[in-house]
């Protein structure tokens, strides 16, 4: 994963944006994941960053842009427009152990890894299943057609026969 380290040192008090539009931060990463995502309209972020004190900060961002996700059901492709905005904590130390820092000291100084948070608020601004539009019918789970296309001529069995005894189960109404 690419990373962009801001040196605490050089945000005055009040603040400093930083603006992040290389593509490379979102795809370069999408594939050491195995996410197939590719730009449709440049994703940029914006981040603000506070100091907070001698060794925490606070960074405000917002992501922007628009990418491709192959849909889940059918494998076409699903425009995601990502429009987020974020606010996140940062302390020195503050870090699971399987996580590397994103405030850290080195030489004596603090920095702040922008590319760690930028890439974990992309990840979280995208959905769990993209569909390339709601009523996807996706494939057919026999021949592998594309049921958006029209039917695909594979027998459909409408309910698990293990359950056929169950068919005729009527509940009574309790008053």
């Amino acid at each position: 994963m690419t990373k962009y380290i801001i040196s605490m040192a050089d945000i005055p008090a009040e603040g400093r944006e930083f603006l992040f539009s290389e593509q490379e931060l979102w795809l370069e990463p999408c594939k050491d994941f195995h996410i197939e995502a590719k730009t449709k309209t440049p994703v940029e972020g914006r981040l603000t960053v506070l100091p907070q004190g001698p060794k925490s900060c606070l960074v405000r961002g917002q992501l922007e842009g628009q990418i491709t996700l192959p849909c889940d059901r059918c494998n076409a492709d699903s425009v995601v427009t990502i429009s987020e905005h974020f606010d996140v904590y940062e302390e020195v130390g503050d870090t699971d152990e399987a996580d590397e820092p994103r405030l850290f000291e080195e030489d004596g100084q603090v920095k702040l890894d922008a590319g760690a948070i930028l890439w974990e608020q992309f990840l979280l601004a995208l959905p769990a299943k993209p569909l390339c539009r709601e009523d996807c019918k996706g494939l057919c789970p026999k021949c592998g057609a594309d049921l958006n296309k029209g039917d695909c001529g594979c027998e459909t069995q409408s309910a698990d026969p293990r359950l056929a005894v169950l068919r005729g189960l009527k509940i009574p109404d309790k008053k």
